[in-house]
């Protein structure tokens, strides 16, 4: 009876324990997952599986490795939002699968990512012809978002928090020299100000870093 009842507790215990880990951790939609956040999860649930299969083990032991993870947890997504390259490094990055109708077979090849895979997403999402794929971004969730040539074009960001995202420059066939000259039209001169640029309608949209936003 007191096995039960011991069992029972940790069992209680660690559920409470891990929804409070899982809240602290963010709110993000299971398919959105980054690969951080998976090992971090698997790990939590691996640690409280071997405390209720062994009573006997103090639970201590088993709570200071949960809370060591979330820590880890914290301390990468706060250096996540701080820097996009820690972002792309432990997420990834969104690729160009499909551009202009054509699909993008060395980005495919690097992805390992098969045709099968990427027509059945098509499917899904009731696309007949490649012909009529703009552009196709495979995500770091593994989610194909889709845009069709006679529908509204992505918005792509040109600089994220002051880092300027040359890989979109060339999907519009421009340049960084390009986008420092739109810039300065707009009396900008130092990109590293910029919180985020997007290239929307044949204009450039921009929103200033809030310390050097009433200076615009």
């Amino acid at each position: 009876m007191d096995e039960f009842l011991t069992l029972a507790w940790r069992t209680i215990f660690l559920y409470i324990l891990i929804l409070v880990i899982f809240r602290l951790m963010g709110k993000r939609e299971v398919g959105e997952l980054s690969l951080m956040d998976l090992v971090v999860f698997v790990m939590i649930a691996e640690v409280a599986t071997f405390a209720i299969d062994n009573p006997d083990r103090k639970l201590l032991e088993s709570i200071m490795p949960m809370l060591l993870l979330l820590v880890i947890q914290l301390v990468t997504a706060f250096w996540s939002l701080k820097s996009k390259r820690v972002r792309d490094l432990i997420d990834g990055s969104p690729s160009v699968i499909i551009r202009n109708g054509e699909i993008i077979e060395s980005e495919m090849r690097k992805l390992r990512y098969n045709l099968d895979d990427l027509f059945q997403q098509l499917r899904e999402q009731q696309i007949g012809s490649v012909q009529d794929v703009a552009y196709a971004f495979l995500e770091p969730s593994g989610h194909l978002s889709v845009f069709k040539i006679d529908g509204d074009h992505p918005v792509l960001p040109l600089i994220v928090d002051g880092d300027i995202q040359e890989s979109h420059l060339e999907l519009i066939q421009q340049d960084k020299y390009w986008l420092l000259e739109e810039l300065k039209k707009i009396h900008i001169y130092d990109y590293k100000t910029v919180f985020y640029c997007s290239y929307e309608r044949q204009k450039l949209y921009v929103q200033m870093k809030e310390r050097f936003s009433s200076s615009l």
